[in-house]
Parts: structure tokens; sequence; C-alpha cells
């Protein structure tokens, strides 16, 4: 195959992308949580300790549309928000135990499920694939944007 037989990156990732989210999106389900909690959970399970604003940066999210994200997992015991005692208008997020439990279960079911994708590939490319999309999206998106555009 020649190089422009290829197809773009954009027509072969949006499929994959779309079967990922819908293969993903009963495990959510079964535990309770949206995408977004998901992504919550994962944050802030990294970093135990973060504002609002620096959260909703951190996944992408706008700071207002992630309040009712953040009010179903506090209600729901998987995180909390404390006054930060410098500033109260800032709130200091956790996850807790039980969010810790929720996260870990998920991300599992997700990984299961990958791994069934995956073994359609020789181990060999399954393991430059995965190892691929780690280094392109552990790239800042202003950075994965200037790339792309070739500026």
């Amino acid at each position: 195959m020649q190089p422009d037989d290829r197809r773009d990156l954009a027509a072969m990732m949006y499929p994959l992308m779309r079967a990922l989210v819908a293969v993903e999106l009963p495990v959510l389900a079964e535990r309770g949580v949206s995408m977004w909690g998901y992504s919550v959970l994962t944050a802030l399970d990294r970093t135990p300790i973060r504002t609002q604003a620096a959260l909703a940066e951190a996944i992408g999210a706008d700071k207002t549309r992630i309040i009712g994200t953040l009010d179903e997992l506090q209600g729901a015991g998987l995180i909390s928000r404390t006054p930060d005692p410098g500033d109260r208008r800032v709130r200091l997020l956790a996850i807790t135990d039980d969010g810790r439990r929720v996260r870990r279960a998920v991300a599992a079911g997700i990984r299961a499920r990958e791994e069934r994708l995956l073994a359609t590939l020789p181990a060999g490319d399954r393991r430059g694939f995965v190892r691929a999309l780690q280094a392109l999206s552990a790239l800042p998106p202003a950075e994965l944007e200037s790339l792309a555009g070739g500026e």
C-alpha cells in the first residue's frame, strides 16, 4: 500500500472510538457512574486534592458544567468537597475510599473489554499500538494541535 492509499487517522480512529465508548457504557452504568464521573474519579485518584477549576482543566471539561457531576459523585459518597481554608470560595476535591473502589472496578471492567479487542492483534502489534497511544495522548492538547497542524 502506498502512503497516499492509507485512510486518514481520524477516519480510522473514529469508528474505533465509538465502539470503545459503546462497550464502556454498560460498565459505567453497572457502577452508576457517568463517563464524566469516571473521568473525575480517575483524575482525583491520581492527585488526591484539587480545586474544581483545576480538575475541569485537567479533564477537559467546562468548570461550570461539571458541577452536576460533582454533586452526583458527592451524593453517592464517591468524592468529598471541602472549603479551602485559604479561600472559602474554593472547594478542594478528594476521592473517597468508596470512590476509589468504584473507579478501580470500572477500570477493570473497561480493561477486560479492551483486552478482547486488543487480542485480535498480534502481541507485538498490540504492545506497539498501546505504546503509541500512550505517547500521543501524553502530549498537551496545544502541542498535539500544533504538531498536527504543521505549525
